[in-house]
């Protein structure tokens, strides 16, 4: 094995031990994936979860798992020829990653100028900086699932909206 090698394997061999205890401890404090029905916002404290099977699991237009005082996550389930509503936030940045689907992703300074235009699948992310108008449409025939992280955050707490059409009648 050559010399590089073995300092790698080394290393990591060494970060194993190093880590060991500590995922001993995460494994105690780590919760199952919520069951649909049992949403509950988990923010202001700590919350370890497998963040691909709470959005592949999802069943709502958009779900908030947790809301912090500078960042927020939430989860969505877009059904085929929907999306998610052009959109600008004036304060803050936006990520999303999509987990399961094909997403038309739209972003431009203005709303009538929406010059990126790209179409993407499993596992891309998109980066929206604060003041950019943009769009996630689904583009596929299967459900779009994506998770959303807003800094700051954008919806109330707790927020969950069952469709898309529930949105506009709740905050």
């Amino acid at each position: 094995m050559p010399r590089y090698q073995k300092t790698v394997a080394a290393a990591f061999s060494g970060v194993a031990v190093l880590f060991a205890p500590a995922l001993a401890i995460a494994t105690l404090v780590t919760a199952p994936v919520p069951a649909q029905g049992d949403q509950q916002d988990h923010g202001t404290k700590p919350w370890v979860v497998n963040i691909e099977e709470l959005t592949t699991n999802n069943q709502n237009f958009r779900t908030t798992w947790w809301t912090g005082k500078q960042l927020q996550m939430t989860v969505m389930s877009i059904q085929p020829g929907e999306d998610i509503g052009l959109e600008v936030h004036q304060k803050g940045d936006q990520f999303i990653r999509v987990e399961e689907g094909t997403a038309r992703v739209q972003m431009g300074t203005s709303k009538t100028n929406l010059s990126y235009d790209k179409t993407v699948g499993d596992d891309w992310a998109m980066f929206i900086p604060e003041g950019y108008w943009h769009n996630i449409s689904n583009a596929g025939n299967e459900e779009l699932k994506v998770y959303v992280l807003y800094a700051p955050p954008e919806h109330p707490a707790g927020t969950i909206h069952p469709t898309k059409a529930s949105e506009s009648s709740q905050p």
